[in-house]
């Protein structure tokens, strides 16, 4: 990963954080794009160094403009954008009676919305330089569906519509795109949910134990690497087995 920049949205927290640890350590530049402005420069302190540095980016990638002079201002600072993870999402959780339209629209900005609009901004840079790697962060809950998550799953499966999609319009240009759909791993995002229904998830899993953050990231760095130079298209599930 070495001179390699690598931009992710979501960095300053839980996988995200996690993934920009691990591709620092590996040497590449990371931008850790964030909506939280002190944890996100937080975040950027506490990576290892490298010799072109790393960089915060306040973004809400909600909203295109904002994504698009995130883009301007890393493109600015290292000229490139290497490798793209659509890592950033929210829950907003509700049986189907009971979601609200602000809720349903909310989540569909953020972890579907944002998504693209990410991606229609970093996609012509690549296709300029030839070459580069988006992934985009599903879940298990868009490939199987679960209760109380109407729209978190429909913003799920669609990553995944789009991931094929790009994945066939993109590879032609050197560009590949693939997905990793995490299951149930410990960050805050699981962290309101009881410790009864956590031990019931556990006793899913083949593994016994929830997925570590660094799990997730690790995943992304496989799929960024040049050891995956043939794989387009694909979801990588990492749950540990619990859709076996």
């Amino acid at each position: 990963m070495e001179n390699r920049v690598v931009l992710i949205t979501g960095g300053a927290g839980g996988i995200g954080a996690a993934a920009a640890h691990l591709f620092a350590e590996k040497g590449a530049s990371v931008v850790v794009a964030d909506y939280v402005e002190e944890a996100g420069k937080t975040a950027v302190e506490t990576l290892p160094e490298v010799a072109d540095g790393h960089l915060f980016v306040q973004v809400d990638v909600s909203d295109s403009s904002s994504v698009k002079a995130m883009v301007e201002k890393v493109v600015e600072h290292f000229g490139k954008i290497d490798v793209l993870i659509n890592n950033a999402g929210i829950t907003r959780d509700a049986m189907l009676r009971k979601m609200t339209e602000e809720d349903w629209h909310r989540v569909i900005n953020v972890n579907l919305n944002g998504v693209y609009y990410c991606t229609r901004e970093v996609a012509p840079l690549m296709i300029e330089e030839g070459s580069g790697v988006i992934i985009n962060t599903s879940s298990v809950v868009g490939v199987h569906g679960n209760i109380g998550q109407t729209n978190y799953a429909a913003t799920k499966s669609a990553v995944i519509g789009m991931t094929k999609t790009w994945a066939k319009e993109l590879g032609p240009k050197g560009i590949r795109v693939n997905a990793v759909a995490p299951g149930f791993i410990n960050t805050n995002m699981v962290a309101t949910v009881p410790e009864k229904v956590i031990g019931q998830l556990v006793e899913k899993v083949p593994l016994r134990r929830l997925g570590k953050a660094e799990d997730v990231g690790k995943a992304y760095v496989y799929l960024a690497s040049d050891d995956a130079s043939y794989i387009n298209g694909t979801v990588l599930e990492v749950t540990g087995g619990l859709t076996l």
